[in-house]
């Protein structure tokens, strides 16, 4: 009875929350209860009429469905001033990072740019070096990428969807072949790690979009079952506590997290890729300018190609893609590789070799200049 109430209750929030692009759930709350408290808090708040239909257990938050007579905003203010209460705050909804675009203007171009071929008579990687792409799942039939995934996980129940990591999207198969895909197979596309293995959580939906809740998820997941990268082509404009907490338990596991900087054009920061324990990535082009939709700033850590890049997509096809979705998991690949390396010796190490070895580009980043990663130079 108890669970086919929560299923209803998640299945009417659908109906008024998803699809919420750069918003918040409209009719949930996500509640970090003090050491202690957990049980008097449940209880208070359930009083106040909410509904526990969800948790992040490695960071003690709970989700709340609140009345729908409740604005989240007098909710978290209720909650909050409770005494069993740490924080509360929205459900934020974050995207993907990518900008559609039907034009091809070569082949993988971005592979000798950062001079893989180069990195790959070093190291093509190691089958132990796990990277976890949270997105919105993959193409669990393509051949050029299911061989090389290892584990996968859906977290999306808030939205109503079954319980598939099958992508029915088409980014997250995009962005996990660009990390891993089959290399040297004679078909498809090659890929930066060609022995790093994959670990996919889907956590954004068929529509492109997910919950903090379920990002947080993922994060502590990947963490928690031996990732060594974490690549998260996906953002939003508003930060979060729960998720900065999310990437920080991640980075005190020894993980090098990556995420998109965004495809504003502008300075403005998206999280997590702001956060001090995240890698940012902006996207180049292939004349090594920033891309006119690509974030940027002091607070951008490095650069990647990210405009018409070839990679794996949905229905075992190849497509091409652009955004700052793109650039990260050239990145996350590169940091697999790294891994592989003798300068493998912390997530520190690992994230330092790849800021700092990287190619000076300025034109378009104005007065913030950013290093465009060479794995070469990072895995010399």
């Amino acid at each position: 009875m108890f669970g086919r109430l929560i299923a209803a209750l998640i299945a009417a929030c659908v109906l008024v929350s998803v699809g919420v692009a750069e918003g918040y759930a409209p009719n949930m709350v996500l509640v970090k209860f003090r050491s202690g408290s957990v049980g008097a808090g449940l209880l208070h708040v359930g009083a106040l009429g909410a509904v526990p239909i969800q948790r992040v257990p490695a960071l003690g938050v709970e989700v709340f469905l609140i009345p729908s007579n409740v604005p989240v905003e007098q909710a978290v203010r209720q909650y909050s001033g409770l005494p069993s209460v740490e924080y509360a705050e929205p459900n934020y909804i974050y995207e993907r990072m990518v900008v559609p675009n039907d034009q091809h203007y070569g082949v993988q171009w971005a592979l000798p740019k950062i001079s893989a071929p180069s990195a790959w008579d070093i190291t093509t990687g190691s089958t132990t070096v796990k990277v976890a792409v949270l997105d919105t799942g993959y193409d669990t039939t393509h051949p050029d990428l299911y061989p090389q995934v290892v584990s996968s996980k859906d977290f999306t129940i808030l939205d109503g969807s079954p319980d598939t990591v099958q992508d029915g999207h088409g980014h997250g198969t995009h962005v996990a072949g660009t990390v891993a895909a089959l290399t040297n197979n004679s078909i498809g596309v090659a890929a930066i790690g060609w022995n790093t293995k994959l670990m996919i959580g889907k956590v954004l939906g068929n529509n492109g979009s997910g919950y903090l809740s379920e990002i947080a998820n993922g994060i502590t997941w990947a963490a928690d079952n031996g990732a060594k990268v974490i690549n998260m082509s996906l953002g939003g404009s508003s930060g979060s506590t729960t998720l900065q907490n999310a990437v920080n338990y991640a980075w005190n596991k020894g993980v090098v997290l990556v995420a998109a900087a965004g495809n504003a054009g502008n300075t403005r920061q998206t999280y997590p890729a702001a956060y001090t324990n995240c890698i940012a990535v902006a996207a180049t082009t292939s004349n090594d300018s920033r891309a006119s939709f690509s974030t940027y700033g002091s607070w951008v850590d490095c650069a990647a190609p990210g405009v018409d890049i070839a990679s794996t997509y949905k229905g075992s096809a190849y497509a091409y893609m652009s955004g700052t979705s793109m650039a990260a998991p050239h990145v996350a690949g590169l940091a697999g590789l790294v891994w592989a390396t003798s300068h493998g010796t912390s997530n520190t190490n690992v994230r330092s070799r790849i800021e700092t070895t990287g190619d000076p580009v300025s034109s378009g980043f104005r007065n913030s200049p950013t290093r465009r990663i060479n794995a070469l130079k990072a895995v010399q």
